[in-house]
């Protein structure tokens, strides 16, 4: 099953209200820093970039958070090598996660998968590192420096479609791989958004995107799929991707593929990265709501997007010590 599933089935059976697959943060000694992805737009759709710190409130459960980092658009923004709060740069470097669907049902789709993909990536040549899951009815995954970029290339293009679709098993490979990994994740998933292989559910798959700091974007291919399974592979693959503070997209031609492309690198780009250490510090695994607030004058219409909340860190004892405080009363 891969660890990401041992780990849930450990945390079901000591948690009296379990929670789903991969739900729960890693527990780390020392201080839990939670990065939050956001990006800002104006009343045309147009990015803005060239925002402050100071111009971000972050709130956990309505209480006001202190920013401990902020990562900004522009090269001028922490472009001594530390950020706005003097975090090094090292923590504000790209990691890319690169998830490629590879099962039978992408034979019509694949090459326009495979160019999409070696395209993005050439977009972040400073990304630390590249972490590849292609996927069909089984699941690999292999990380990859900039050096070794000519391999990834020839992986991602000698794979031939074929086999079953174990999508959800893929994104939970990712996720569980990236849980022990500092630095700014985003994640872009090809796929035509079928799954017939996975042991994880659709459900638990929502729930360890919601509590991985992982900004996902999908490319969903759907023009060849059966009518009858395009509106709901629409749906789920929009749910996987907005859980996250990330977008789905769904290209009919080649032609919006690169339209599509750009579109992602962009909004990539023009995403701020604000840190934060919680005022609340109990390990108790909850949700916890997050919103991210917009201040001072001049900024009433611009839209900000971001990922709607995170599951704290956990600390199995803690929630022992819970269990015992409820059944005591």
């Amino acid at each position: 099953m891969g660890t990401y599933l041992v780990r849930a089935l450990l945390l079901a059976s000591a948690v009296a209200a379990p929670v789903a697959l991969g739900a729960q943060a890693r527990f780390r000694s020392g201080i839990d820093l939670i990065h939050v992805g956001v990006t800002v737009l104006d009343e045309n759709g147009h990015f803005v970039t060239d925002l402050k710190a100071d111009d971000f409130e972050l709130y956990e459960e309505g209480r006001k958070q202190k920013v401990a980092f902020f990562s900004g658009c522009r090269p001028e923004d922490g472009e001594d090598g530390r950020s706005a709060h003097g975090v090094d740069a090292e923590e504000r470097l790209m990691r890319l996660g690169l998830l490629l669907d590879t099962s039978g049902s992408m034979d019509s789709d694949i090459a326009m998968a495979r160019s999409g993909a070696v395209k993005f990536l050439n977009t972040f040549p400073n990304a630390r590192d590249i972490t590849l899951v292609d996927f069909d009815t089984e699941v690999r995954i292999a990380r990859y420096g900039q050096a070794d970029f000519p391999r990834l290339v020839e992986r991602i293009r000698s794979r031939k479609p074929d086999g079953w679709t174990a999508l959800y098993d893929a994104l939970g490979a990712y996720l569980d791989g990236s849980f022990d990994l500092d630095g700014r994740k985003v994640m872009v998933l090809y796929t035509d958004g079928g799954d017939t292989r996975s042991a994880v559910t659709f459900a638990e798959a929502v729930d360890m995107l919601r509590a991985a700091d992982v900004t996902l974007y999908v490319i969903g291919f759907l023009e060849n799929q059966p009518p009858s399974v395009r509106n709901p592979h629409r749906m789920r693959l929009m749910q996987l991707a907005e859980v996250t503070g990330g977008e789905a997209f769904f290209p009919s031609s080649s032609r919006m593929i690169q339209e599509i492309f750009d579109k992602v690198a962009a909004q990539i780009h023009a995403q701020y990265s604000l840190g934060f250490t919680s005022s609340n510090a109990r390990r108790d695994g909850k949700w916890r709501r997050l919103e991210v607030r917009l201040v001072g004058t001049g900024h009433e219409e611009l839209k900000v997007q971001s990922r709607p909340g995170y599951y704290a860190p956990l600390h199995l004892g803690a929630v022992s010590a819970s269990q015992q405080q409820q059944q005591q009363q």
